[in-house]
């Protein structure tokens, strides 16, 4: 393959250099004024941007997919395509907490390349990695952009939890294929909680008011720390006729993969539907799902309401008293409680991942030696297979914890959970995995089983720290 090049006076200069004033241009509005610093930060970040022919087969690929859609570049690759020392693809989703996306999105297809930067509602994240990534796997034994590609290319997620528990299920497949590396994922925190966030050195919220913002992000996001996070499956097997409509994070599956040899207490019938998914932070049943639930769909239908992560929190409580979170005891409606292991009574039960929840509250605590000691415990770390399970009793003690005055009541630590729910009075209960909430109906008559496990490899993360 012939090697790079010195542009000079050839059209592909003139190109370029044309491209680059318009970029310029459209960018005074976005808080980028000054062209020479725009034509600075612009040459700062070209090393992100891939060979042109190799991003332009790989967005063919992707559009048609068709992992053999992205040919014809390969065949007119020539000395006007540059190599790339940290390549990088961006997804985001413009719709995450105050919907500056689509900002963020034109900010960075100028300083990377547009074939790079994915809206998420355009290009699904499961579809790079089948047939963008599957591209680079067909061609890199013929083309060593390509091999270095696929063996360097990093992720990063500009949107909340949700989404980038998306794009790590996703990658996911990857494992599960032997096909490595998996890229490691950075995050530019536009959600509300941004808890995933938090938790590897990003932050809560993104500066957009900052002119540097961008390029500190990508600085870090190629240069950060590898690390790793731990995973958790999740299996709901319910009735069968009974009707969810699911987060996009759980999907339904012929095959229900739950312990046929663990006792059940109630009943189970011949005919179950089954849904499964994967949660990297938390996954919770009880009021604060409940809360959850209602706000974001109170926001998908009101989006002029959710202006920014300010905003959202305020709805946020809002909406937690109007549904009696701080304002109803627990004990004084038995149909609220959640049993466990018969003798805890709570309003909402969490298996913890994370040391972040709630936007960046830590309800476990930092546990003294002897408290882990005398409690059977070990100390909480992201990647240790084990969970952390706690109850919010009501909403005094609810909102002590959200504050950090005090810990959530301590269940116990496991590496897999079992939870059978019977309905009861209850029609409906609520359930969410890292934030994305759903409404799980009940019978009366048999028991909905939800089981908890460690996917057995982990995901790969980027420290931004």
């Amino acid at each position: 393959m012939a090697k790079p090049s010195s542009e000079g006076d050839s059209p592909t200069a003139s190109r370029t250099d044309s491209r680059s004033r318009m970029g310029e241009s459209s960018l005074k509005g976005c808080g980028f004024s000054s062209f020479t610093g725009f034509r600075a930060e612009k040459e700062d970040v070209l090393r992100l941007a891939m060979p042109r022919y190799l991003r332009s087969a790989m967005l063919d690929c992707i559009k048609k997919k068709d992992v053999d859609a992205g040919d014809r570049h390969f065949q007119t690759s020539g000395s006007e395509d540059d190599p790339c020392e940290n390549p990088v693809v961006v997804f985001i989703n413009p719709r995450s907490g105050g919907r500056n996306g689509s900002v963020l999105q034109d900010r960075l297809q100028h300083m990377i390349s547009e074939e790079q930067v994915f809206d998420l509602h355009n290009v699904k994240p499961d579809e790079f990695v089948r047939y963008g990534l599957g591209c680079l796997e067909k061609w890199a034994e013929k083309d060593n952009y390509a091999k270095e590609t696929r063996k360097n290319i990093r992720v990063v997620v500009a949107g909340g939890d949700g989404t980038v528990g998306w794009v790590l299920g996703c990658l996911g497949v990857l494992h599960e294929k032997d096909q490595f590396p998996v890229p490691p994922v950075a995050i530019i925190p536009l959600g509300t909680g941004n808890d995933l966030a938090r938790s590897f050195g990003w932050g809560g919220s993104f500066p957009f008011a900052r002119r540097s913002a961008i390029k500190r992000a990508l600085q870090r996001a190629t240069n950060g720390r590898i690390c790793h996070l731990d995973s958790w499956h999740v299996v709901v097997q319910m009735p069968g006729g009974e009707v969810v409509d699911p987060p996009h994070s759980l999907k339904t599956t012929e095959v229900c993969d739950v312990d046929q040899n663990l006792k059940i207490e109630g009943c189970v019938p011949d005919k179950v539907n089954c849904y499964e998914g994967v949660f990297y932070n938390y996954f919770s049943i009880g009021m604060d799902a409940q809360v959850a639930y209602g706000f974001h769909h109170l926001r998908n239908e009101k989006p002029y309401l959710a202006q920014g992560p300010i905003s959202n929190k305020i709805i946020y409580s809002g909406y937690s008293c109007s549904q009696g979170w701080f304002l109803t005891p627990c004990m004084s409606d038995p149909s609220l409680r959640l049993d466990i292991m018969i003798v805890v009574y709570v309003r909402a039960i969490v298996a913890l991942n994370l040391h972040s929840y709630g936007s960046g509250r830590n309800p476990w605590g930092n546990l003294k030696p002897d408290y882990l000691q005398k409690r059977g415990f070990v100390e909480a770390h992201v990647d240790d297979g084990i969970l952390e399970i706690f109850g919010l009793k009501q909403g005094w003690h609810a909102s002590f914890v959200m504050v950090e005055l005090i810990s959530a009541k301590h269940i116990a630590q496991a590496s897999s959970i079992r939870l059978e729910l019977s309905g009861g009075d209850w029609r409906d209960a609520f359930l969410q995995m890292d934030g994305e909430p759903w409404k799980q109906p009940m019978s009366k008559e048999y028991s909905t089983i939800v089981e908890i496990k460690r996917v057995p490899f982990p995901s790969v993360m980027v420290n931004g720290e």
